[in-house]
């Protein structure tokens, strides 16, 4: 049994986007009390996280963007920056605080105090751009840590694994030219469908051309189509790269329930695509892995599959 640390802070709930917005508190709410009720929470490595560290956010963000945040958190009130993303008086501290959890995470399992681990946070942070707060996300968390795991533990190889709905185009972004790190995407896409990047045919630029890999799926797609994808592309392409560390980015909203989605995703696919991460991780990299919380927005599926992709890293 792998011992899983498991990063958490209250202050996650309170920040605020309007009010209806789909990424609320309550969706971090029912993922606690399901973990709570199932008995998985007592099985973890319970961490509660520091803030990142502002040299550690400037690996993957200007100091005007960091600044920009902080200060209109400290304002008081809620502030829309653009149709889907506010920033409100606990954002900042909730943003570097779920950056520092996934930081944390890297640097127990680089140290042998974990063998892997989950951070259950929000805001969550795969669309983030560098100078850009954007669909919801504020600090780039999992470019962060492959930053993170380069400067401080010397790691060359870093892959992120992204398996949310929507396309991690601040990930992408961040390291399309970067052939130390390799980013896979599996998402729903259309122009029409947010954030309108990931096509088939964005594969990195320059030096890093090649090790961006982006499987677009269309709507209504089945674990039948992600198995094809994970077995077929993902996993020769993994194969080739030979990573020291995996990074995930693990979003529910793939599932068939989710109001944001189109993807028919089950509870039980989660189970199937942690399982094959964990293959890999195994294989690659003598099991490094951690996973951050993005999106999910249906609160029980969610909860559930998040239960069942934690249960995975808790019997790897």
């Amino acid at each position: 049994m792998a011992r899983t640390a498991f990063f958490y802070h209250p202050i996650f709930l309170d920040h605020e986007h309007q009010p209806g917005h789909p990424e609320c508190s309550g969706r971090l709410e029912a993922f606690m009390d399901h973990l709570e009720s199932a008995g998985l929470l007592k099985r973890t490595l319970e961490q509660s996280p520091q803030p990142a560290p502002r040299d550690v956010l400037l690996n993957s963000h200007t100091a005007a963007h960091i600044d920009r945040i902080e200060q209109l958190s400290a304002g008081g009130q809620t502030i829309a920056l653009n149709a889907d993303t506010a920033v409100s008086p606990a954002t900042f501290k909730a943003a570097s605080l779920a950056a520092g959890s996934i930081v944390q995470a890297v640097d127990r399992v680089m140290l042998g105090q974990s063998d892997n681990a989950f951070c259950a946070v929000r805001p969550p942070g795969h669309h983030a751009e560098r100078e850009q707060a954007l669909g919801f996300c504020y600090f780039n968390n999992i470019a962060i840590a492959a930053r993170h795991l380069q400067a401080a533990h010397g790691v060359n190889k870093v892959a992120i694994i992204d398996w949310d709905v929507h396309h991690g185009n601040g990930t992408q972004h961040t390291f399309e030219a970067d052939p130390s790190i390799f980013f896979f995407s599996v998402h729903q896409f259309g122009s029409w469908f947010f954030p309108g990047t990931g096509a088939a045919t964005e594969q990195g630029t320059g030096a890093g051309h090649g090790f961006t890999l982006n499987a677009p799926v269309e709507a209504g797609a089945t674990e039948t189509v992600y198995r094809k994808i994970f077995l077929e592309e993902f996993k020769p392409a993994l194969d080739r790269f030979e990573p020291e560390f995996i990074l995930l980015s693990a979003g529910f909203d793939a599932h068939s329930a989710d109001p944001l989605g189109d993807v028919k995703l089950t509870d039980d696919s989660y189970g199937f695509l942690s399982e094959t991460i964990l293959d890999m991780a195994a294989t690659h990299c003598q099991g490094r892995l951690v996973s951050i919380l993005e999106g999910g927005y249906n609160f029980n599926a969610t909860a559930r599959s998040a239960g069942i992709h934690l249960q995975a890293l808790l019997e790897a």
